[in-house]
């Protein structure tokens, strides 16, 4: 199956788009290894893209990712796509309004996914990006759409665009790749929270009514206007430019290297 010509264009700036975002992933040390995953759908078509199975990060350039179609089957590329391609077809193909999607073992929340434990909302910010608790998805093996079907399951019961699938890890969903990103990053950023506040005692509950009120404010509110046409990042800055985020305030690794 040959990609069409009218979607060259918008497939070349998702190639950049992802390959840009899967090095945050890296950056807010979101992954390990070769880990993880980032897709996005491609407007106007049944088609998404997304990494190559078992490539190096620093080898996830535009040209290596590659497309497939909403069956997981290989449309554009020269590597085998990612083993949860089937997982994030499965999202595409029953959630429409989801544009971008991501998968992720990081630290602290993959150990509430290790407990089967949901992520109680005692936090504002959780409030915010989640309108309450961060769901338990259902156990399912890599391989096949199982972990889409509980995905999508997960998801169309509870606001959050974040579900821990059990013995898993992370995934979540944006209408854009990008703020699935995010959503991933703040996922990690309440676990880490929540886990240190147990240790100093129970985290309060937010009220419920509390907690719409908060999601509704930041869901309608908060932040600015996307510009219309704005061009594709470029640079060394352009993964951090893509998330939204200031390049300034990358993390820093070991000896003081940005990662």
């Amino acid at each position: 199956m040959a990609l069409p010509s009218h979607l060259e264009d918008s497939v070349w700036r998702l190639r950049r788009e992802v390959a840009a975002l899967h090095a945050e992933l890296i950056r807010w040390r979101l992954a390990a290894w070769t880990a993880g995953n980032v897709s996005a759908r491609v407007p106007g078509a049944d088609l998404l893209v997304i990494k190559p199975s078992g490539v190096a990060y620093e080898d996830l350039t535009p040209e290596a990712m590659v497309v497939t179609d909403l069956a997981g089957q290989l449309v554009e590329g020269d590597g085998r796509p990612s083993s949860d391609t089937f997982a994030h077809a499965y999202v595409y193909r029953h959630l429409p309004e989801v544009g971008g999607v991501v998968h992720t073992h990081s630290v602290y929340a993959t150990a509430w996914a290790a407990r089967r434990e949901a992520i109680p909302c005692v936090l504002t910010m959780m409030a915010d990006e989640f309108g309450g608790p961060i769901p338990v998805g259902p156990f399912a093996l890599i391989g096949d759409d199982s972990i889409g079907r509980g995905l999508v399951e997960t998801l169309r019961g509870s606001p959050s665009p974040a579900v821990l699938m059990a013995n898993h890890g992370v995934f979540t969903v944006g209408p854009t790749a990008k703020a699935a990103v995010k959503a991933a990053v703040l996922c990690e950023e309440v676990a880490k929270t929540i886990h240190l506040a147990r240790q100093l005692g129970q985290p309060v509950p937010l009220d419920p009514a509390d907690i719409a009120r908060l999601h509704e404010r930041y869901q309608t509110a908060y932040g600015q206007p996307e510009a219309a046409g704005q061009p594709a990042p470029a640079g060394p800055d352009a993964g951090w430019a893509a998330a939204n985020l200031d390049p300034s305030s990358r993390p820093s690794g070991p000896l003081g290297l940005n990662i």
